[in-house]
């Protein structure tokens, strides 16, 4: 009777520890304090780079816009974020990559390079201007227009997590 007291009591105690002691892991690498940081803007971004291609601005703002949604707490807002993202799209190019023994190019390499300034309002030491590039190679068999949309939306979001990491995760 008294070994299955102690039990049940051991048994009790063991359960209050193991509920009271938690680990958290946060999986988005965002390391945000929201009591302090509420808010984020970001501005669209331009393109002004020489080579145009009209649908990459709103791929490339909706995936920067998406991250930021995603995997923070924070409340978008048009102007005058705690946070705020800016930038242009400074580079869109195409260039040869893996060249045969003919010396025509078995791949062409498309490169997207985007310039970010990035203000903290509430702690200005994490302030960035900084440019950010990511590309894709694809078959110089196939035209770009073939595969351009699909390349621009993974570099687009290969951008954006590059940005939100040299942002917003502090690590």
């Amino acid at each position: 009777m008294i070994r299955k007291s102690v039990v049940i009591a051991l048994s009790a105690i063991l359960s209050v520890i193991i509920i009271s002691c938690t680990i958290s892991y946060k999986f988005n690498g965002a390391s945000i304090d929201y009591n302090v940081t509420k808010t984020i803007s970001i501005a669209n971004f331009p393109i002004r780079a020489a080579l145009v291609y009209p649908p990459l601005a709103a791929v490339f703002n909706n995936a920067l816009q998406d991250i930021y949604t995603r995997q923070t707490r924070l409340s978008i807002v048009p102007r005058n974020g705690d946070l705020q993202v800016e930038g242009e799209i400074t580079g869109y190019s195409l260039s040869p990559q893996a060249v045969k023994a003919d010396a025509y190019a078995s791949q062409t390499r498309l490169t997207i390079t985007v310039r970010v300034k990035y203000t903290d309002t509430k702690n200005p030491k994490f302030n960035i201007d900084q440019t950010f590039s990511a590309y894709r190679d694809f078959d110089s068999s196939l035209m770009l227009t073939q595969v351009q949309d699909e390349l621009i939306s993974e570099i687009s979001t290969e951008l954006a997590e590059l940005i939100f990491n040299a942002t917003v995760a502090n690590w």
